[in-house]
């Protein structure tokens, strides 16, 4: 049976358009890439003094459990040389599961949906761009709406570079 997944990809290390057609090509060995959105920069959250990030969404058709799929998602980040030293700080390549089927988990090690999405702008405008309809399980509102909500603040801005 095949999962729906959406994730979030960002890179403010190095070459970030690369890392992210890196990660993305990546991907494919935990199922099949349907659909990219557009590369978004965007300023850094919560820990600020670092380098802006370029982001992307995309939905992932996979046979994984989100368990498996977080596995394969940490194992890309190892192999792309994402080394832990600062939380939120930065980073080659951060891929995070927001949103798998209308799955809710809770564990140590894996929280779906993602429990911070709702209040990211560099993780909603591309996702609604892919997904505007798809719904979050918990806020039972749809991406486009939880978008609607956010109030100003972060610069998140599409740039001309194709996925």
């Amino acid at each position: 049976m095949l999962n729906l997944a959406y994730l979030s990809l960002g890179s403010n290390v190095g070459d970030r358009e690369r890392n992210l057609h890196d990660a993305i090509e990546r991907l494919g060995r935990a199922g099949h890439v349907v659909v990219t959105s557009w590369f978004y920069e965007s300023e850094p959250v919560d820990f600020t003094e670092q380098a802006w990030f370029l982001n992307c969404a995309l939905a992932l058709e996979t046979a994984e459990t989100a368990e498996r799929l977080m596995g394969t998602l940490l194992h890309i980040e190892q192999e792309m040389g994402r080394q832990r030293t600062q939380v939120k700080g930065p980073r080659t390549i951060d891929i995070d599961i927001l949103l798998f089927g209308d799955a809710i988990t809770d564990s140590p090690n894996l929280t779906i949906p993602h429990p911070a999405m709702h209040r990211r702008r560099f993780v909603l405008e591309p996702l609604a761009e892919i997904a505007a309809q798809a719904r979050h399980p918990i806020f039972k509102k749809t991406i486009h709406e939880l978008l609607d909500e956010l109030p100003a603040g972060q610069v998140v801005q599409k740039i001309k570079t194709a996925p």
